[in-house]
């Protein structure tokens, strides 16, 4: 089976305009975002709409396709990157651009989803480990089948839990988070680009309910690593101290190992 990873990436942005092109750690975010996919997946393509995106992938060596300005989601992106780049994948990974901590291990994952070959889309989600984080509507909620397909996200707390204490929730639940990383089939990714909004869409504003309700089937990888996204200045600047400290306890774990 043959992957490739598209990372849509926007200069356009109105919490934090030129996003892409920030600094971090000496490199800009959209190549921190590629360094760590090219290590999983070895066919790794930029997908983006600025000419100064594209020009600074180029530079640190990368791939990059320009795409329209106006698509409404970055799926929809993706499938006009991946028509032109003309791959003969089957599966394509959807990695943000603005992701720059994603881990091999979360990569490795979703692509062994697909071995299961009742998977038309695959995602990831990590457990809650606070009623606080759970409660948070900007972290949406997934609940599973048996078998390890999305039943439902919501922004909502699902499900309730009847009889306990709210704060109690967690320990009678296992509550999943939604992160959002993607891979599609080709011919599911051709196909889902097409579909209208969708009334669950519209309601919670989350795009893979469009799929669902349109009865595509998304299963739901297990992960126990967190992501780091980046969506204002403020965010980059967590990032930084995030960096800094991993960096710091790697120089420190490799000194002990000398």
């Amino acid at each position: 089976m043959k992957f490739i990873a598209i990372i849509p990436a926007r200069y356009a942005s109105t919490r934090f305009p030129g996003k892409p092109l920030a600094m971090l750690g000496g490199k800009p975010v959209i190549q921190r975002v590629y360094e760590q996919v090219i290590g999983a997946v070895a066919d790794a393509w930029v997908a983006t709409d600025d000419e100064r995106i594209l020009a600074a992938v180029e530079q640190f060596g990368g791939k990059a396709v320009m795409t329209r300005s106006d698509h409404q989601s970055g799926t929809d992106r993706i499938e006009e990157a991946v028509e032109k780049i003309g791959t003969n994948a089957d599966v394509i990974i959807n990695v943000q651009g603005d992701e720059p901590f994603v881990q091999r291990s979360q990569l490795e994952t979703l692509k062994g989803l697909f071995s299961d070959a009742q998977t038309q889309i695959a995602t990831l989600g990590k457990p809650f480990t606070t009623m606080d984080a759970v409660e948070n509507p900007n972290s949406p909620k997934i609940v599973c089948t048996t078998e390890g397909y999305a039943l439902y996200f919501s922004r909502s707390v699902i499900p309730f839990v009847r009889g306990r204490e709210r704060q109690e929730w967690l320990k009678h639940f296992p509550f999943l988070k939604h992160l959002g990383l993607y891979a599609y089939r080709r011919e599911v990714l051709a196909q889902i680009t097409q579909l209208p909004q969708s009334p669950l869409e519209l309601a919670e504003s989350l795009e893979q309910l469009r799929w669902l309700q349109n009865g595509y089937r998304i299963k739901v990888g297990l992960t126990d690593v967190e992501t780091v996204g980046i969506d204002t200045p403020d965010d980059l600047r967590r990032a930084e101290e995030f960096l800094n400290l991993h960096s710091s306890s790697a120089s420190t774990a490799a000194a002990d190992g000398q």
